[in-house]
């Protein structure tokens, strides 16, 4: 049994999710969007490792969800997670690799349950080598994998990025590792176990800038909103604000100089080829500064977009959610939540068109589906208040 009313894509999926505070839920939740019946095992007493539960984060992360408290560190409750596995078709858990071993609820161990099962297991560093045990966060991810160097103003030192990018992107490998397994299993009829981390997805994003290191053994710098070498592509300050502006190639260069008037810039032999506008890059962009900031933002969208030149504004969040594309692409879903009452949550970022993601309920309440979800396994009301009086739920 599911929530209801949810997508058809995934709806013939059952998920065990044991994840916690932001990777695997964000895997999670990709399944749960799109149909898959997830069951939120959670300990009896709460753990606030993602801040309040009445708080936006863990309301964005856990919608879609049916709660079921267990102990898994009681033989009971371990045994009656073996039971949800035996029908299950994935379990999802972001502990610290040694954390499923000591709990009984490896995959080799899973496995044995059932065949089919997969086990996605979302860590740090990797679930094994020299950094396996260490505890991994976002932050930490960020500098280890290179993201911090690269990020910020050139000479001031490294910077994260405004969101927590290595987390988002690790549960998003891990959700397309879930989907690639449960097609793989149409074929071979096998589960298996499928792992991403924090680290490998701060690789995974900096793409281009690894490359430029693992094939030309070029050290990418910090280049602050500059383009690494397209320019001028950066952010420039205009009389109300700032807005991005993105120019390429010889033909895209001469037509900014013809929309923006400046054909003295069109003229300067240093500004000629690609490669000379990146190597005097300070110069333009100082001569770009000082002109933007003649006039508003929305005078030089209108200038730009109309020589079909690629610009944009920088917005404040509150700006990103009144914009009309935005609002237009259905960028956010309203839920009722039984305690909080309606709330706007972000909706999917990925469409489908005849089987599209519906978000129809806000996080549950801790151990708001236990009683259903046991009755569901077959257990009678007397053995339920039991298990309750034993801390098993």
């Amino acid at each position: 049994m599911s929530i209801g009313f949810e997508s058809s894509a995934l709806g013939r999926f059952k998920v065990l999710d044991l994840s916690r505070v932001r990777a695997g839920p964000v895997c999670v939740r990709q399944l749960a969007d799109f149909g898959a019946d997830v069951l939120k095992i959670e300990n009896p007493v709460y753990e606030n490792l993602a801040g309040p539960r009445d708080g936006s984060d863990f309301q964005n992360l856990h919608r879609n969800k049916r709660s079921l408290t267990l102990n898994l560190k009681s033989p009971e409750g371990v045994k009656i997670f073996y039971e949800l596995v035996k029908t299950a078709d994935v379990v999802v858990e972001n502990y610290r690799p040694d954390v499923k071993f000591r709990l009984g609820i490896d995959y080799e161990t899973l496995k044995a349950i059932n065949p089919r099962i997969i086990l996605v297991s979302i860590s740090g560093f990797g679930e094994d080598g020299p950094y396996a045990s260490r505890p991994g966060l976002d932050q930490i991810a960020q500098g280890l994998s290179g993201l911090m160097s690269v990020t910020g103003k050139a000479g001031e030192g490294p910077m994260r990025a405004g969101a927590a990018i290595a987390d988002v992107t690790a549960g998003l490998l891990g959700g397309l590792g879930v989907l690639t397994a449960l097609l793989e299993r149409e074929v071979s009829g096998q589960g298996q176990w499928v792992q991403s981390n924090l680290l490998s997805a701060g690789l995974t994003l900096l793409d281009f800038q690894a490359a430029r290191y693992t094939i030309a053994n070029d050290v990418p710098k910090q280049m602050g909103n500059d383009h690494p070498s397209y320019m001028p592509t950066s952010a420039y300050p205009t009389k109300d604000g700032f807005i991005n502006i993105a120019v390429t190639g010889s033909s895209g260069w001469e037509n900014f100089c013809r929309v923006t008037g400046r054909d003295d810039l069109w003229q300067d032999m240093q500004y000629k080829t690609p490669k000379g506008r990146s190597d005097n890059r300070q110069s333009l962009n100082q001569a770009l500064s000082k002109m933007t900031l003649e006039k508003t933002t929305a005078d030089w969208m209108e200038i730009l977009l109309g020589g079909h030149i690629a610009c944009g504004p920088i917005y404040q969040m509150d700006e990103v959610f009144a914009d009309p594309q935005v609002k237009h692409l259905q960028s956010t879903v309203a839920v009722t939540h039984p305690e909080l009452g309606e709330l706007n949550l972000l909706n999917q970022g990925v469409k489908l068109t005849r089987t599209p993601a519906k978000i129809v309920a806000s996080s549950p309440l801790q151990g708001q589906h236990t009683n259903q979800v046991l009755e569901e396994m077959g257990y009678t009301e007397e053995q339920i208040k039991d298990l309750r009086t034993k801390a098993v739920i």
